[in-house]
This record gives structure tokens, sequence and C-alpha cells, in this order.
């Protein structure tokens, strides 16, 4: 099913509107906005902040599940893929409201989890992999800006919701709005190689379809890519990079708050940092079309663990502030450089496989994050040890990252220096 062309606009750009929602709404709702949920959650059950955090650790869920989700997304494409991704999202938000146990809290998250991989990062690269292939670096960072956006709305809106009626109806409202997305994913996302050449060729991209159908077949396969010593490499630094989702940007609200700031100005900050991250976006988006994406993440990591690493010992609104600012300057381009770095190491040919195999080795970060934050904060009654913890890791992935060769251009399939 799709809808027809309006008039003379790129098809590519409402199919990046629609990526754009997917991964933005799922990131803002599942993490952004955890922080809202967790006070309302913790007076009505009883649970702690380790039972509560644990629930963020069931993303291995989606690491378990991305490899077999990338490669049906190769095999059979990323639309049927998303639209059953969003519903498992929306069911786990709907579900929500009807949880009395501690376990319920944790099959519903799982849910959430499930839907993620084909829902935020496969849907991300595929189609602007396919659709903008010679301004796939700025145009990702556009549309993984949706994590901000996501990230700047569904906090505050989740917040009112709650304050008006009551943290039921926030998730209540949250399923609705990605069930919709869902359906409207149905009809508007294409990937078929012809339809993509020829809707290039009316809209005036003639140069760049031959361009598109040889990025969609050129790469490594996944059996290549195990082989080669860089991606496990990037594997490392990755799953390094990620510690700052789980186990500091779902924590930073709290953190604030029990600093000694005021509730607001805790929920401001995590919307600043979500603002900031569209800009960040859009310019490692574009670095990376210059000094490589590889570099361009080790960058992007050494800024978060500066960034961290104030805001861990900040007990002054200026410092936070200052933490702030340099950690949102790194944290907005990460989500944008993970898929171009596995793109940059290994192309289009299996992507979806490769990309999902990376997610399992993301179990680390998103597991292991938040039981070390809840550990720590439960033993301290602060969230300041676990980021340095993470901060060290930061380190270890940078480490990696700069040990991975740069890519060698050839003809397909591309390859790597360093290949075994």
């Amino acid at each position: 099913m799709s809808l027809p062309l309006l008039g003379r606009i790129y098809r590519g750009y409402p199919i990046a509107l629609v990526v754009f929602l997917s991964t933005g709404l799922s990131v803002g709702m599942a993490q952004y906005a955890f922080g809202e949920f967790a006070g309302p959650l913790k007076e009505q059950f009883g649970w702690s902040q380790t039972q509560l955090n644990l629930s963020l650790a069931f993303s291995f869920i989606s690491g378990i599940l991305a490899p077999f989700v990338g490669s049906l997304s190769d095999r059979i494409g990323i639309r049927p893929v998303m639209f059953v991704s969003l519903l498992l999202i929306a069911s786990g938000f709907l579900l929500r409201p009807f949880i009395s146990e501690l376990w319920h809290w944790y099959l519903f998250s799982s849910l959430v989890y499930a839907g993620f991989p084909g829902a935020t990062i496969m849907p991300a690269g595929k189609m602007v992999g396919l659709w903008f292939p010679k301004t796939r670096g700025r145009v990702m960072g556009a549309v993984v800006a949706g994590n901000n956006f996501g990230g700047g709305t569904m906090p505050p809106l989740a917040a009112a919701i709650i304050a008006a009626l009551s943290w039921e109806m926030a998730y209540v409202t949250f399923g609705l709005i990605m069930a919709l997305l869902g359906i409207v994913a149905l009809f508007v996302i294409v990937e078929d190689e012809t339809k993509i050449e020829s809707e290039m060729i009316r809209s005036g991209r003639a140069d760049q379809a031959h361009v598109a159908r040889a990025a969609a077949r050129a790469g490594l396969t996944v059996q290549q890519a195990l082989a080669n010593r860089n991606f496990w490499l990037i594997m490392i630094g990755l799953v390094a990079a990620t510690f700052t989702y789980q186990g500091v940007l779902t924590q930073l609200r709290q953190h604030f708050e029990e600093s000694g700031f005021a509730p607001a100005v805790a929920t401001t900050a995590v919307s600043v940092i979500a603002g900031m991250g569209i800009g960040s976006k859009l310019a490692f988006g574009r670095a990376s079309e210059k000094i490589t994406a590889r570099i361009a993440t080790i960058i992007s990591v050494a800024l978060q663990a500066v960034g961290v690493f104030i805001i861990a010992q900040a007990d002054a609104t200026l410092l936070m502030w200052v933490g702030i600012f340099i950690f949102g300057l790194g944290f907005g381009g990460l989500g944008a450089l993970i898929v171009l770095v596995v793109q940059e190491a290994f192309g289009m040919k299996e992507f979806g496989g490769i990309i999902g195999l990376m997610q399992v080795g993301m179990i680390a970060s998103g597991t292991g994050a938040p039981l070390i934050a809840g550990a720590v904060y439960d033993s301290t009654d602060s969230f300041s040890g676990s980021f340095l913890i993470v901060v060290a890791i930061f380190i270890l992935g940078i480490v990696a990252l700069a040990l991975a060769r740069p890519v060698r251009t050839e003809d397909s399939p591309r390859e790597i220096e360093g290949s075994a």
C-alpha cells in the first residue's frame, strides 16, 4: 500500500518525516519521559529505584531480537517490520495502566523494547541510505533529530497529563499516538528499488538514481563483517557510547531534582539537552561526510564524557548548565552516528543483519547501565557515582573506536582495512 505522490514533492521527504517521528517518539516516550513517571509509580506501588530501573534493563529484549528483526527486514522489507514494531510499542504503553504487580511493569516494558529495533535504528538506516544516497550524513542527522523532538515534547506532555489527569492516561495517550503512526507508516514507507529510481528521475534527481541502486547492493555480508576485526572494535566503541542512554539520560531529571534544583528546572534541563541535540545531529551528520563517521563519533563521546563528569560534580546552577551544554553537544550527534558508522564500515548490502548484531552487543549497555545506576543510587542516595563509572566506560569506547582502521573505499562489496 502507498499514498499517491503529492505534486512535485520528493517522495523521500514524507518517508523521512515518518521515520523522524517513529524514532523520535519511541525514544521520547520510553527514555526521555521515563523520569516523569518514576515519582508516581514509586508512590503508588512502593517500588525502589532499582526495581523501577530494572524495567530499563529489559532493553536487552531489543538486543536479542535485533538480529532477527534486521534479517527479516533484509528479506521482506522494512515497511511490515516497522508497522508491527510500532504496534508492539503502542500495546506496551496501552497496557501499562492495568499493572498491579511489579512483573506486569516488566512485561509491558518488554513489549515496548521488542518494538524498538524495527521502529528506530533500522528504518532510519534503511530509508535514509536508499532515498538520500548522496546526502546520507546530513539527512540522517535531520531524521534522528526526531529523538530530540521527542525528548523535548514527550516529557512536558507526560508531565501535563499526569498533573491534570493521571499517569495512566499519559500512557494511554502515548499508546494511541504510536498506533496511529504505525498505520501511517504502512501507507507511506516505500523501499522498492525500481520505485525509488523512478521517483528520483521524476523529481530531477536522476544523477542519484544509479547511486541509490548501487548503494542498496554494496557492502559486506554478515559473515564477512564478523570476520573483520573492525566489527568488534566498532561494537565495543558503540556499546560503550550507548551507556549514555540508560545510564545517564534516564537518570538526569531525578539527579538534578535530588541535587537541590527545582522540579521545573530539572525538567527544563532535560528538555534543553533534547533541544540542543537537533543542532548537534545536523552538525555531526554533516561532519561525518567530511571527517568520517568514526572520527565524528569519537568527538561525540569525548564531549559526553566531559559533560557527564561536570554534571556529576555540579552543586551550583552555573556548573550544572555548563555540564548540560557540553553533554548536549556530544549526546545529540550520537543517534545519527551509530547508524552512519555501521553504514560507512559495512555498507547497505546486509545492513539490517549487521546493525542487528551490533544491537546484541548493546545488551551490555541497555541492561548494565540502569542496574549500575540503580545499585549505586540505592547505596549512596545519589547518581553521581554511577555517572563517573559511565565516564570511564566512555573512555574505553573512545580507545576502541580510535583503534578501528579507516574505511578503504573499493568497488562493491566494500572492504575495510584489517579484514581477516
